[in-house]
């Protein structure tokens, strides 16, 4: 039996699925790859221009100091996420969930939205690291976020946004509500109210057969790592990692080599 053929027996076995994601999960859809400088810069070639790499580029200092060019970086993310369409291994997920009648989760680093316009249920989604398509004032004046419905104009030669969003409350800059890199503004709460209710989840299914699907999860930011291998010492819990570079994993889980599209696709043609 191969590690296809493996994959899909415990799916159909499971009554369980947590599926964890990191940036890996939106290559197949055509977002960009941030994996090292070289990666972002063959993304976003005019910051290699400037010379600022992907953490320099996603700190809050610049909504501060120089929001033009923070919402430069954020405003162009912004509209991509906006045009972009998940792909098919969304949906193949999704299809399982229903089929099975699986109890489930998503955990994600990822700020981009693509879970909930595939159709898995808000409060089913655990975004560590917060959500682009939500606002919040920079200083922050009060502990509140909002829809985000702003449409950022940006000079693509210079990546500088020509208008810039304000806080609904006192007018200041309006902030992605996303976790940067050193930062000590974000506003937490939703994500801790969605972390509460990933943590309410894994009380009341512990010890049912559980599968976790990590997909595209890398060791440069670790959290999403962190989490499958935290879960994977739970009775009755087999991980199956997906990722065509760092796949490794301990036995009985396993490891696919392969983006997560190709892999969820082979795993769904053994699935009866």
């Amino acid at each position: 039996m191969n590690v296809y053929q493996k994959a899909a027996e415990i799916i159909k076995n499971s009554k369980v699925m947590i599926i964890t994601a990191g940036a890996g999960m939106g290559v197949d859809s055509g977002l960009p790859d941030f994996r090292g400088e070289k990666g972002f810069w063959k993304a976003y070639p005019m910051y290699e221009r400037l010379g600022l790499n992907f953490y320099e580029c996603a700190n809050p200092v610049h909504f501060r100091k120089d929001p033009e060019l923070g919402w430069g970086f954020y405003g162009h993310r912004l509209e991509l996420y906006r045009k972009t369409e998940p792909h098919r291994g969304f949906y193949i997920l999704f299809e399982w969930i229903k089929r099975f009648n699986l109890n489930y989760f998503v955990v994600t680093s990822n700020v981009d939205g693509q879970f909930q316009k595939a159709g898995f249920e808000e409060d089913r989604i655990y975004e560590v690291h917060g959500s682009i398509h939500f606002l919040q004032c920079v200083k922050p004046c009060l502990n509140e976020i909002w829809e985000n419905r702003e449409k950022i104009t940006v000079d693509y030669e210079t990546m500088r946004a020509r208008n810039i969003p304000r806080c609904k409350y006192c007018g200041d800059v309006a902030r992605p509500n996303i976790l940067m890199f050193g930062d000590f503004g974000w506003v937490s709460e939703r994500s801790y109210n969605q972390e509460k209710r990933f943590e309410s989840f894994l009380e009341f299914s512990y010890g049912e057969s559980a599968v976790v699907i990590e997909i595209g999860a890398g060791t440069a930011v670790p959290t999403i790592r962190y989490l499958s291998e935290r879960l994977e010492n739970r009775p009755n819990t087999y991980v199956i990692r997906i990722n065509p570079r760092e796949y490794s994993i301990f036995e009985p889980h396993l490891s696919i080599p392969e983006s997560g599209l190709k892999a969820l696709t082979k795993i769904d043609s053994l699935i009866d």
